[in-house]
């Protein structure tokens, strides 16, 4: 398996993501708090699809 590096506004978005999954989960936000750890599973998965598929 070839792994490649993800583009940058893919890494952008995924990082976005994964912020406002740690913010929700420090913070009380009223829904985004409650699903933060899918969130940062969301952020997670976004990387690992964007080094696995090339040209995402």
């Amino acid at each position: 398996m070839r792994l490649n590096a993800p583009k940058k506004i893919v890494w952008t978005i995924a990082l976005i993501v994964g912020l406002v999954g740690i913010i929700a989960q420090l913070v009380a936000i009223p829904f985004l708090s409650s699903i933060s750890f899918w969130i940062m599973g969301l952020a997670w998965l976004l990387l690992i699809l964007s080094t696995v598929l090339k040209g995402l």
